[in-house]
């Protein structure tokens, strides 16, 4: 293989507002599943898919009807994860050095790096080493077009409205498995993420705990999560631009062993959606005091 090929659908899907628009994005980067073909990993399906938000995309839907934009990547986290570093690049991975400076983080030292090298704990993704140009071009095809999407976006908005608000979508397992900071704790309901303040001024992220938690949810801040590359990359509170992450426990909406929805995911997504048109409600607030 010279050049892996392309994906053979769009890396990302943009999903724009309907009717008034509103600066306020929210991005699922996990709930892909469409993986390059040239990749074939040894772990089985059902560990693979344990890394992925599953319906994630469809839980928050209804976005573009308030005035939301969304955008959903249609290509796996195991293949590469937009939630992380551009260089955090494992070099246990690659059968060559890779030609740039790379930084290697704690998320590649547990296996969940840029190329996740683990599915579960103890259990390979690949059965082999990764050639760099390979790498290179999931970096290429899927990497950067979804950052690509969601920046141009979240600049279009802030330069219409002089502020954007985005809100990076995530799920989790029920409980903390060996490479987490949680292993073997149960979790909450949700957990609301801003990099321990840095990424989103307070009042956005307590809009959003405040919401969440009048809906009857255990809600965590910043806890086990903090938030990772979207949230940073993307956010500058200084600037009007506020990132915040949110997990969601899987066992709200899905069985986590079939992987199947269950009951509870109606109830979920409408719940969500009063989360949005509450965060909505928030920001037509302060465009309306500018």
């Amino acid at each position: 293989m010279n050049r892996p090929e392309a994906h053979a659908v769009p890396p990302v899907i943009v999903r724009p507002a309907r009717g008034t628009p509103l600066p306020l994005l929210f991005d699922s980067p996990h709930s892909g599943t469409i993986a390059p073909s040239w990749m074939q990993p040894v772990a089985p399906p059902e560990a693979l898919a344990s890394g992925c938000d599953a319906f994630v995309d469809e839980l928050y839907g209804m976005a573009p009807d308030h005035g939301c934009t969304l955008i959903a990547a249609t290509f796996p986290r195991w293949a590469i994860d937009p939630n992380r570093a551009r260089d955090d690049i494992d070099p246990e991975l690659l059968d060559a050095p890779w030609p740039e400076p790379v930084v290697v983080t704690d998320k590649s030292l547990s296996g969940m790096g840029l190329i996740r090298r683990l599915a579960l704990p103890g259990m390979p993704v690949h059965g082999r080493k990764l050639r760099v140009n390979e790498v290179e071009a999931l970096i290429r095809d899927y990497y950067d077009p979804y950052h690509d999407a969601v920046r141009t976006q979240l600049d279009a908005l802030h330069a219409r409205f002089g502020g954007v608000w985005h809100v990076d979508c995530h799920s989790m397992k029920s409980r903390g498995n060996a490479m987490n900071v949680d292993a073997g704790q149960a979790r909450p309901d949700f957990v609301v993420s801003d990099r321990e303040g840095s990424t989103s001024a307070p009042e956005f992220i307590d809009c959003a705990v405040t919401t969440l938690r009048g809906l009857g949810y255990r809600v965590n801040v910043n806890n086990p999560y903090k938030g990772a590359e979207l949230v940073r990359r993307y956010s500058d509170p200084a600037a009007n631009r506020h990132s915040i992450q949110i997990e969601v426990n899987r066992a709200l909406y899905m069985d986590e062993t079939t992987r199947e929805r269950h009951q509870g995911f109606t109830g979920l997504a409408a719940n969500l959606e009063r989360l949005i048109s509450s965060l909505s409600d928030f920001i037509q607030s302060r465009l309306a005091r500018r």
